[in-house]
Order: structure tokens, then sequence, then C-alpha cells
């Protein structure tokens, strides 16, 4: 009988040891774990502020679970190339969500920017700073209203610029070498767009204005082909809206296209302001 009783004690003392040893290494092991997590969540981090602070670098995220998950704002927080399609030396930001609302930081030596159909309230002076080789942008469909004075002014490169379905009342002044500009479906006045808003663009091939609330024709260049300007508010024009009155010889022979239809004035009487033109402007005649 005593025997078994000491075989008893000695066996609950054994697994008492045992339990007390078990319960050491489990904490010992989840501690470890938690440091390594700990770890882990810290060099996460890491890598997610370094990203949000490299905006103008082609970045693609290691997962998903390793992308920052900062709302775009006013300042986007994400990399642009993690919220658009970013190609060699273009930039695809359509319908961007969540929403786009400010002129997204691009790549270096960004060529093409299309950026349609976001909210975009603003452009400022510093959206294109040091972006100088951007021959195309396009913010078709956005909010636009506001375009700070020297915007475009860098953009020295700048062939296609298309500003269509925006809010838009006044224009800046645009880059030398565009050969096409459209601004339809806008709000431009004539007291919006400066007498020499298109003067000095001897490039300018395509002017689309169509869709807005001007008053009168705005100064053409020499080189233009396509004019539109249907569905304006325009009840007049000169002889010195297309021709020259002080030139009787005067062709303005590039121009093939001149839409002023749904505008309220009646051509047909100003039969003497078209006399240069190779063909009569498409519009209402009675």
């Amino acid at each position: 009988m005593g025997t078994r009783l000491i075989m008893f004690i000695s066996a609950v003392v054994l697994a008492s040891w045992v339990l007390s040893a078990s319960g050491a290494h489990y904490r010992a092991h989840h501690k470890q774990r938690e440091v390594a997590l700990t770890e882990e969540i810290n060099a996460r981090a890491w890598r997610n502020k370094r990203a949000t602070d490299d905006n103008n670098a082609l970045l693609l995220a290691d997962s998903p679970e390793d992308s920052p998950l900062s709302p775009v704002g006013d300042t986007l927080d994400l990399p642009t190339c993690l919220l658009c399609v970013c190609l060699t030396g273009s930039v695809y930001c359509e319908e961007v969500d969540p929403d786009m609302t400010s002129v997204p930081a691009l790549p270096k030596e960004t060529n093409y920017l299309y950026a349609r159909y976001n909210k975009i309230r603003k452009i400022t002076a510093k959206d294109f700073g040091d972006i100088v080789t951007l021959k195309r942008i396009d913010f078709t469909g956005n909010l636009i209203s506001e375009i700070e004075d020297g915007a475009f002014a860098k953009l020295t490169m700048l062939e296609e610029l298309t500003l269509a379905e925006n809010a838009l009342v006044k224009l800046p002044m645009l880059p030398g070498k565009l050969t096409s500009f459209n601004a339809n479906h806008n709000k431009l006045k004539t007291k919006g767009v400066k007498a020499n808003t298109f003067k000095k663009l001897n490039k300018l091939v395509s002017l689309y204005l169509a869709h807005n609330e001007l008053e009168a024709v705005p100064m053409i260049p020499d080189n233009v082909r396509t004019l539109h300007l249907q569905n304006n508010n325009i009840t007049t024009v000169t002889q010195d809206t297309f021709c020259k009155s002080n030139d009787t010889y005067y062709i303005r022979a590039k121009i093939n296209e001149i839409r002023l239809d749904g505008n309220p004035i009646i051509l047909a009487q100003y039969p003497n302001s078209f006399t240069c033109l190779p063909s009569l402007p498409i519009g209402r005649y009675q």
C-alpha cells in the first residue's frame, strides 16, 4: 500500500512538472510570435510610407495587403500608378475610384495624360511644373471651373489640349505649339476669352468651342482648318471676323469648315464677312 501511494504521488508531481514546462514553452513561443508580428507590422508600415512618399515613381504593390489604403482626396495620397494605368510615356486615369478631385502627380517624362471622367475641379500652376514633356492632355468630363494663370506656361511641347465637358467660364493663356484645342460643352462667354488667347497660336489647326455661351467669334489664327462654334449665343460677325476689311485680296484658303449653326445669327445679313473663305459657314441664312 505504501509503494502504491509513493507511485501515485510521483505521478502527480511528474504531471505537474510536465504541465508547468509546457505552459512555459507555450508562453515563450507566444511571446516570440508577438515580437515577430510587431516587427512585421512595423516593416509593412515603413514600406507603405516609403511608397506614399514616392508619388512620381512607377510603383507596383507587392500584394493587395501591402498597398497603402489612404483615400484619394485633394492631395493624392496614393502613388499615381497604383490608381491609374501607366505605360511608357502615357498615364490613363479614367473614372478613378475613389474619386480623383485634383490633377495627379505624374511620373517624369510623361508624354500623354488621359484623366477623363473624374471629379477634378481645378488646375493649378503647380500641377505640371516639372513635366515639360507633355504632348497631349485630355480632361474631358470633369468638374473643372478654374485654371490658374500659368498652369500650362511650361508645357512648350504640348500639341493637343482637351477640356471638353467641364464648367469653365474663362480660358487661361495657352501653349504656343498647340495644334488642337477642344473646350466644347463649357460655360465660356466672350469676356472669358481674351482677344489674344488664340492669336499667337500659329500652329493651331483644330479649334472646338461649341456648346458654350460665346456672344462673338474670337480672333482665329490663319492656320485653323476646322472651327466649331455651333450652339453659342453669337449674334453678329464683322468683315474682320474671318477676312480683312483693309485687304480685298486676302484669301483664307486653309479653313475648310466653320460651323455656326445653333446660334441666333442670320448669316445672310453679313455677306461681306465671308468673301475671303473657300466656302460659306454652316448655319442659318434665313
